[in-house]
């Protein structure tokens, strides 16, 4: 098998993630071409798409949700995701057992059984038929503190304006089959819609890492990567790399742009550590018990380089080493169209 080293991987990932070049594309294509886009703070969702997409402007994203042609609803690892309409019912059906399985273990220490909350997300389910809900009222439906479980046994969607930049408090919910219609996938489908969604945007890769990216035990995967056609490869660890055929792997001598990365970018999670965007020396910094979100970074040579924050109509950077003039140069020409965005 052909070896692939840290720079053709980490070049693969920038071109899968459109950071080598902004596409041209609309929204739900591109957060399809990056596989998904995670949403927990409401800004991250517009400048992750700044970063990736030609011409966008905010109102972009807004008016797409609004429209329904993207959704944010609790996925992978029962975090909060930006996802196109046609992929939200694969992904919410390849990892639901999973995220059931997983909250049972912290629930059930506290007494609940699942028929309770079958129960709590049936009255959920009958209140939603008129309307989206409030999170004060969807607590007073289903008991404080149930909420999350409770929508493990019904899907539910966050709806503008809730959680878009003009209101970014998130609080506001619907059930995803009156707000998208119902699902049309089966369990098997949607696993291996989950792995064609992983490898497409962040691939080649380990079934370790897709399996931690989906919140699932890799033995999960095993029965779809047997039906799916791949390619193989291998790291410089000697680690087997699945990966979809005809997918982009750019020379490693191709040049990456400065571009700047949102709080809770999927590109410096763990599954990606191979990739080389984030040196192991500098993960503390990024990720510590003071900023379990991270902070806003901005990538130069396709690395982290250093920090950055929206302050007073400025765009502060902080690198973590001095930057040559040319660099220099280009991560304040980005700044200043960030700023732009933010205004």
């Amino acid at each position: 098998m052909r070896t692939l080293i840290e720079r053709q991987l980490n070049r693969a990932l920038l071109a899968r993630q459109l950071l080598l070049e902004r596409a041209r594309l609309p929204l739900p294509r591109a957060l399809e071409r990056m596989g998904t886009l995670q949403a927990q703070y409401a800004p991250s969702m517009y400048v992750g798409l700044w970063s990736r997409v030609e011409g966008f402007e905010r109102d972009d994203l807004t008016r797409a949700l609004e429209a329904r042609t993207v959704v944010q609803g609790t996925l992978m690892r029962t975090t909060i995701h930006l996802v196109s309409a046609a992929d939200y019912w694969p992904l919410a059906v390849a990892v639901r057992q999973a995220r059931r399985d997983s909250w049972m273990k912290v629930i059930g220490s506290r007494g609940l059984t699942v028929a309770e909350l079958e129960a709590a997300a049936g009255r959920l389910r009958d209140r939603l038929r008129e309307g989206p809900v409030r999170r004060a009222e969807l607590d007073a439906i289903v008991g404080k503190g149930n909420a999350i479980p409770a929508g493990l046994w019904l899907d539910l969607v966050r709806v503008p304006p809730s959680g878009t930049w003009e209101r970014r408090r998130a609080d506001l919910y619907a059930a995803a089959e009156d707000w998208l219609g119902p699902p049309s996938v089966t369990g098997e489908a949607a696993l291996e819609h989950l792995v064609r969604r992983y490898l497409t945007g962040f691939g080649p890769a380990t079934v370790a890492d897709i399996a931690d990216w989906g919140g699932l035990h890799p033995s999960a995967l095993t029965p779809v990567l047997e039906r799916i056609e791949l390619r193989r490869f291998v790291d410089e660890r000697g680690q087997i790399l699945v990966d979809l055929p005809r997918a982009p792997l750019p020379d490693p001598d191709t040049p990456a742009p400065v571009r700047f990365l949102p709080t809770w970018d999927a590109m410096l999670l763990v599954h990606t550590r191979r990739k080389g965007v984030l040196a192991e020396a500098q993960r503390p910094l990024i990720f510590n018990t003071k900023t379990p979100h991270s902070v806003c970074t901005f990538l130069v040579d396709g690395k982290v380089a250093g920090t950055w924050r929206y302050q007073r109509g400025k765009v502060a950077v902080a690198p973590f080493e001095p930057l040559d003039r040319a660099t220099a140069d280009e991560v304040a020409a980005e700044a200043d169209r960030l700023v732009v965005m933010h205004a």
